[in-house]
């Protein structure tokens, strides 16, 4: 160990020599900066696990560390035993399964890059905000992040927050006592709770109303709550990830989102980037969707014809991976044979076919369009046209009306 007083100098020439097996570096060192050595240092240290230590008003080092590819951190003041384990779990340390790949589709780069930040941020407890479309896979996301963490083996409970009124969203999040409210026979635990071990996903959150704002505001900054109608103050035991396909900070702009709050769901950021940006997905995507629904309506697993994968590739998938999902479920439910067409799976591109005609229809159809041409080369006169036609001005009329030509 380097001494005290030239611990950053120190300390790079040592790891410019050696490979060590775990390294844990103080944001403050007493001649430099830690967060300055271990960014010059992270590209030649490989998958060396790094535990950043760090006071409470250096977490945004720390985290700007997590992100450029530091492993966790610890705040000062921490128990021995809190560091012990780390040092413990780390010292033997082995990257986390990757998510499922056909989960997202994780084939192109934008999403290989979020798999990545996934994984670092599963090791941690910090607070992440996804952003992202709607039907982009903001809560598959989630899911990575918490089954290839260290949660993995608590739940993972998830609610939309846009679903519910703000007096039932209260309740659902915090839980309420007996009597706190009409209706409330018997009290319940709240989702908060109930993912005690585990993450606590509020997909939507932008909906919130102002009250339930407060309320979340105050469950990050103090890791407490209180069910409804109760007064004995219970400890959050789960992590808290949180989704909105809404622009935060223009809500925060607007007023309609609480500035404070944002930043405490912000910790770190992350977008979920839209289909139509990572077509590499796709083929990844649809096998998926193709499996699961075979499996879903136990059938024969069918194929998709080269050009019902252009039609994939060339359309703009407004409605993201969520659209895919159902165009595929609906092609597998109404084609017929054992391959997907464009046709089945963009249904509304193709020219409607008109109904087949009976021979009546035919040879009136035939006719009508025959005795409007004979019109137009007589200039409208009946008696040219009847003479043109071989029959009398009458039976010309006649025939007019019964095909419902105009005069």
């Amino acid at each position: 160990m380097p001494p005290p007083g030239r611990a950053a100098r120190e300390g790079e020439a040592l790891l410019r020599r050696q490979r060590p097996t775990l390294i844990v570096c103080d944001i403050r060192l007493p001649d430099g900066s830690g967060e300055a050595l271990l960014t010059r240092l992270m590209p030649e240290l490989g998958g060396t696990p790094i535990i950043v230590v760090t006071a409470f008003g250096d977490v945004g080092q720390a985290v700007r560390l997590l992100r450029a590819g530091a492993d966790d951190y610890v705040e000062k003041p921490f128990p021995a035993q809190l560091l012990i384990d780390k040092l413990a779990a780390y010292a033997g340390w082995n990257p986390p399964a990757p998510p499922a790949p056909d989960a997202a589709g994780w084939s192109s780069p934008a999403m290989r890059t979020l798999r990545r930040h996934l994984l670092k941020l599963g090791q941690v407890d910090t607070t992440v905000l996804l952003g992202g479309e709607s039907g982009a896979g903001k809560e598959v996301a989630a899911r990575a992040l918490h089954e290839g963490g260290s949660r993995a083996a608590g739940p993972f409970v998830a609610i939309n927050c846009a679903a519910l009124p703000a007096e039932l969203l209260e309740s659902q999040i915090f839980g309420h006592e007996r009597g706190a409210f009409t209706g409330a026979a018997e009290r319940q635990l709240g989702l908060a709770e109930r993912a005690a071990g585990g993450t606590l996903f509020l997909d939507e959150v932008a909906e919130l109303g102002p009250a339930p704002q407060a309320k979340l505001l105050r469950l990050l900054q103090e890791r407490r709550f209180t069910r409804l109608g109760g007064r004995e103050e219970l400890p959050l035991r789960a992590r808290i990830i949180a989704a909105s396909n809404a622009d935060l900070r223009a809500r925060v702009a607007e007023g309609r989102f609480r500035e404070d709050l944002y930043y405490r769901l912000a910790v770190v950021e992350l977008r979920v980037p839209p289909l139509r940006e990572r077509p590499e997905d796709l083929a990844m995507l649809a096998a998926h969707f193709l499996r699961h629904f075979s499996d879903a309506f136990a059938r024969e697993e069918p194929q998709l014809g080269a050009p019902a994968f252009e039609a994939l590739l060339a359309h703009g998938w407004p409605g993201n991976v969520r659209e895919l999902r159902n165009r595929i479920e609906r092609a597998m439910v109404l084609a017929e044979g054992p391959r997907l067409e464009a046709a089945d799976l963009f249904p509304e591109a193709q020219a409607p076919e008109a109904p087949p005609l009976s021979l009546a229809e035919a040879r009136d159809a035939a006719e009508r369009e025959h005795i409007r041409r004979m019109l137009a080369r007589a200039g409208g006169r009946m008696g040219d046209a009847a003479q043109f036609l071989g029959i009398s001005r009458t039976t010309l009329w006649e025939r007019m009306r019964r095909l419902g030509i105009k005069d």
